[in-house]
Parts: structure tokens; sequence; C-alpha cells
């Protein structure tokens, strides 16, 4: 009885038609497909997309150069060197992240001290050649920078939910 069974399974191409009853229950339903570039799909206030250094208000960076966050990072993708300067702090003379290693984690953001390394919402980069994938420090910064207003507002939307 059950080799007959199988035998009609195969033969009747069961599988097929199960396969085709599911196509056509979701045939008529309703299109969760979002048109790219035109619209956007929503987004978390807490992603992590592209790294950022950022400044005090007066324009000085941030990042004293405690090494916190190549430290804490998984991946090993930040490198830090520093010297110190003639008032006697200490400010970063390369700060590099290789976004090929980098896992996104967010560990470098939440070791940082005095709230330097950021990363913002966005997510919209690539890279057409060699060496592009390395960000330095005036591009950290010029992220930073560029996103300064948004980074504020997330901080301050996620000062009010701690």
């Amino acid at each position: 009885m059950n080799v007959l069974k199988r035998y009609l399974q195969s033969f009747l191409f069961f599988e097929l038609l199960k396969g085709l009853s599911v196509t056509g229950r979701h045939l008529f339903a309703r299109k969760i497909t979002v048109q790219y570039p035109e619209e956007r799909a929503p987004q978390s206030p807490r992603f992590r997309g592209l790294h950022a250094l950022r400044r005090y208000p007066n324009g000085e960076e941030r990042c004293i150069a405690c090494k916190l966050c190549e430290a804490v990072c998984p991946a090993l993708a930040i490198t830090i060197e520093s010297e110190e300067r003639a008032d006697g702090t200490r400010r970063t003379t390369r700060y590099d992240i290789d976004l090929f290693k980098c896992v996104y984690c967010g560990f470098c953001e939440e070791s940082c001290p005095v709230d330097s390394i950021v990363e913002t919402r966005f997510y919209e980069f690539h890279f057409e050649n060699r060496g592009e994938h390395i960000i330095t420090k005036p591009e950290l910064l010029a992220v930073g920078d560029k996103f300064e207003k948004q980074i504020a507002a997330d901080r301050a939307a996620d000062a009010r939910y701690r």
C-alpha cells in the first residue's frame, strides 16, 4: 500500500502541486517589496552604520587616545597611534578603521568615555578602488561633521530612555 501511495504521488507530481499551492496563496497577498531609491525601509534608531569621529562644539576633536576602542574591538579593525601635545594632552595622530574587518558590533562606541567614536545610521557607502575600505581620521572627522545633527539627536533620544 505504501509503495502504491508513493508511486501515485510521484506520478501525479504531488510535490509540484504543493509548491504551486504555496505560490498561489502568496500571489494575491499584499506586496512588501520596497522600491529602494525612491522608498526607504524603516530603520531602527539604534542601527549601526558608518563610523564617525565627533568634535566638541569649539571644534576640537573629542578623542583623547585612550585606546579603549582599539582594545575592545573583537575584529581588531581599529588602529590608533597617539602623541602628546605641547599642552600635555594626548591626541591621536592616526585613527584607522578597516571596514572589511569591522563587524559593526558597537563595542567601540560603548567603550568610549568621551563619546568620540560613534556609528551613524548611514549605510549607503561603497568602495570602488583598493584601499578605500580603510577609513582614516580625516575621513572619520568629515563624516562626524556631516552627520553631527543626527548623531546629537540620536544621543538625546537615547538618553531619554535610560
